[in-house]
């Protein structure tokens, strides 16, 4: 049996800030958001699409998507459970313009499983297709996302611990294009982790406020805080990115929108969800570091290059390798800037 080649290593594409939804059935406006500066743009075939023009949506999407694109483009498929998302995936995932599936109202892991399981079949089509993805490549099959960490038998009684696991041959690589899930219901929120160590390709969480809202009959922010705070602490347990924040329903308030993305940078997201174009530099504006915190975080990685371990700062703050690590974080996403 042929082995197939290693591909050489790439340097990782910046994590996204903002996404911007399009909807599928009208290409010019399509074409408009591939140039407006978006990290990643969003075909949406789901909620921005009317019954009747689904198929036309379909078409349109498949057509863009024939060739690369100079930006990633990801593209939000109908429910899993109903008729059209499985066609809609088997059309899509082997496509070169291509970098994500975003899988909407996921339950849990065998949402996930069932979605990646018709895109892998779609793929495996193509000879030695090579999955794009917008922060890098799919990780290999077998692998979950924090260092590779997989459950080790234990003697009964005892809990069961994580170990690194096995890494499959090169031959063994899925070709499952990257794959996003989208926690909208209850369910969703109590099967966060497992939703987001479910499958190799799973590469991101995220919330879909409006439907979580109906469901729960939530009428304020405050009722959103630990469903929040759930998606961010599951994707980072999985080693995942942080999530990007939903979007903000009112293209108008801009103000408003600041506001709420202070807010979710505090909770720990990362970026956000846009609808409209003018969204793009307001929720870039909230989520790059401030010029004292760039500052800050400049000062920290002098201090732990020239001293090592953990020490106190002039003025009285405690720096040790957590420290550091987020103030590289920081100095990484400053980086965007120039």
């Amino acid at each position: 049996m042929r082995t197939a080649p290693q591909a050489p290593r790439q340097t990782p594409a910046p994590t996204p800030l903002t996404w911007l939804y399009v909807p599928g059935d009208r290409p010019e406006v399509v074409a408009k958001a591939l140039g407006c500066g978006a990290d990643v743009v969003v075909v949406d075939l789901e909620d921005a699409v009317a019954p009747d023009r689904k198929d036309h949506a379909l078409r349109a999407t498949a057509e863009l998507l024939g060739d690369p694109l100079p930006v990633p483009v990801h593209v939000r498929v109908n429910a899993l459970d109903g008729p059209l998302a499985e066609h809609e995936i088997r059309t899509l995932a082997a496509l070169p313009g291509l970098a994500g599936l975003r899988l909407p109202k996921v339950q849990g892991p065998a949402d996930v499983h069932r979605a990646a399981g018709w895109a892998t079949t779609a793929a495996e089509t193509v000879h030695e297709h090579v999955p794009y993805a917008a922060e890098g490549p799919v990780p290999p099959a077998g692998h979950t996302r924090a260092d590779h960490l997989a459950p080790v038998r234990t003697p009964p009684g005892n809990t069961a611990t994580l170990a690194p696991a096995a890494p499959p041959a090169a031959s063994a690589l899925p070709a499952t294009p990257a794959l996003y899930a989208l926690l909208e219901s209850a369910l969703g929120i109590e099967h966060a982790f497992a939703i987001a160590t479910a499958h190799p390709a799973l590469r991101g969480i995220a919330l879909g406020e409006a439907d979580l809202c109906g469901e729960l009959g939530v009428r304020d922010d405050a009722g959103l805080s630990w469903p929040r705070s759930r998606a961010v602490v599951a994707a980072r347990a999985a080693g995942l990115a942080p999530p990007p924040q939903s979007v903000h329903p009112d293209v108008h308030d801009l103000d408003r929108l600041a506001r709420s993305c202070a807010r979710g940078r505090a909770l720990g997201f990362l970026g956000r969800a846009a609808i409209h174009p003018r969204q793009l530099p307001v929720i870039e504006a909230a989520y790059l570091p401030s010029a004292e915190e760039v500052a800050a975080a400049r000062q920290i990685v002098r201090a732990a290059t020239a001293e090592g371990g953990a020490l106190a700062l002039p003025d009285g703050r405690f720096v040790d390798a957590a420290v550091v690590a987020g103030a590289r974080r920081v100095l990484d996403l400053a980086g965007r800037r120039s």
